[in-house]
């Protein structure tokens, strides 16, 4: 689980903004990418990210 200060400061690295926390992913409103979290751990790496459909 991430701590809500933790949320509170993560930014996506592409575009900036700040991510949400859905399910055991992070997801970027903007960019529509999903961050991983591995044992709780935020892994904020591009390469590491999957890209969304936007929501129509």
């Amino acid at each position: 689980m991430i701590s809500k200060e933790l949320l509170e400061i993560l930014a996506c690295p592409v575009c900036k903004e700040a991510v949400k926390l859905e399910s055991e992913r992070l997801i970027c409103p903007k960019c529509h990418r999903k961050y991983p979290i591995k044992d709780g751990i935020p892994v904020m790496l591009v390469e590491e990210a999957e890209e969304l459909e936007p929501k129509k």
